[in-house]
């Protein structure tokens, strides 16, 4: 049975995201570019809340949520 690599497409919420600049970081944003991402032919999406740029402050888990769920 052949293997299929799957497609994971990045949805970064923070609004200080490095990538976007806080593009999705409005709940109406980041469902649009989900879909978005669905229907380009994503398998999985990936939701960060927390940004991983260099210096950004750390979040607490409360935030993190608010910002995923």
């Amino acid at each position: 049975m052949p293997v299929r690599a799957l497609v994971m497409g990045i949805l970064n919420v923070t609004p200080d995201s490095f990538s976007d600049g806080g593009l999705h970081d409005r709940p109406s944003a980041a469902i649009a570019h989900g879909r978005r991402l669905i229907a380009e032919g994503a398998d999985v999406v990936d939701v960060g809340g927390e940004s991983s740029r260099p210096g950004a402050s750390a979040v607490d888990e409360d935030t993190e949520l608010e910002r995923v769920l």
